[in-house]
């Protein structure tokens, strides 16, 4: 179940998870009438609070690396995977893609892989549509010069999606659009469901018009992902970081910025009051990315 939305999550705490009696007023309070939600019981999951130590939970996340939401990472890992070494695939173009199925777990498949968010109307939709955001990343590679595809780590960075990915303009470009309708998704079933939130368990087929199919296998730990040991991470962070703050601030700014935080460890209590300063004047002025 997805936690973050999920009524047993720790999140919504005061609405327990055991149904509450008429001689515990308080809780009939903050209920709101004593509604008994999910009957008596344990809530679903343990919670050990600790003080040292090093096996925390926020030790398994995953650095999303990009703009896109958490669950879609393993498909686009599959994009990734499925672009490295295929040339036939990036030679087909979008024409030549017939379809591409998406294999995926709950609650990602029922959630950001929703076949109604493949038609999103805005921002917020887009960044929520599996469709959506698979289609950028390829339709990215098809530009992309191969020789930037070279290996995982720069495909990663060359195909990164930015908040121009979820624009009006992308969001509303036609081969976007098209690339969208060819997607569908499937339920992975128990056998996917089991290996969440250990991993991202997605799989995904490319079928060409030549009749070709291009697989990417299982992806568990996608680059971004803490049990992920294959990419250079503080690489393509780096890049990330770059990329997006390049978008706020001039980049010889934002650079010496960005490095103050990345050594912030080796910082004084002196430097820390000016940490977060630059210089203002080298901020970059945009038109709204959303029209």
């Amino acid at each position: 179940k997805d936690i973050f939305r999920n009524p047993e999550s720790i999140f919504r705490f005061f609405e327990p998870t055991t149904g509450s009696t008429a001689s515990n007023k308080d809780i009939i309070d903050i209920t709101l009438g004593n509604k008994q939600r999910w009957g008596p019981g344990d809530a679903p999951f343990n919670l050990v609070l600790s003080h040292s130590g090093s096996d925390f939970a926020v030790m398994g996340m995953h650095f999303k690396l990009g703009l896109y939401e958490h669950q879609s990472a393993g498909a686009l890992q599959g994009v990734v995977n499925a672009v490295l070494g295929n040339p036939d695939l990036l030679s087909a173009g979008p024409a030549g893609v017939k379809g591409i199925e998406i294999t995926a777990y709950e609650p990602a498949y029922g959630i950001i892989g929703d076949p109604a968010k493949k038609d999103p109307q805005t921002r917020q939709s887009a960044d929520h549509s599996m469709a959506f955001i698979v289609s950028r990343m390829l339709l990215k590679a098809f530009k992309t010069d191969a020789a930037n595809l070279s290996d995982n780590n720069a495909a990663w960075k060359s195909l990164m999606l930015s908040p121009y990915d979820y624009g009006h303009e992308a969001l509303w470009d036609k081969d976007t659009r098209e690339m969208m309708q060819k997607i569908s998704f499937k339920h992975g079933g128990p056998e996917f469901d089991a290996k969440y939130p250990d991993g991202i368990p997605t799989a995904m087929d490319i079928s060409l018009e030549s009749g070709k199919t291009i697989s990417s296998g299982l992806v568990m730990y996608p680059s971004g992902h803490a049990r992920d040991t294959a990419a250079d991470l503080k690489g393509i962070l780096h890049h990330k970081a770059q990329l997006l703050g390049g978008i706020a601030i001039e980049q010889d700014e934002f650079s010496g910025f960005h490095s103050r935080l990345t050594n912030m460890i080796d910082a004084s209590a002196g430097d820390m009051q000016s940490i977060y300063s630059f210089d203002y004047n080298k901020l970059v002025s945009h038109p709204p990315i959303d029209g």
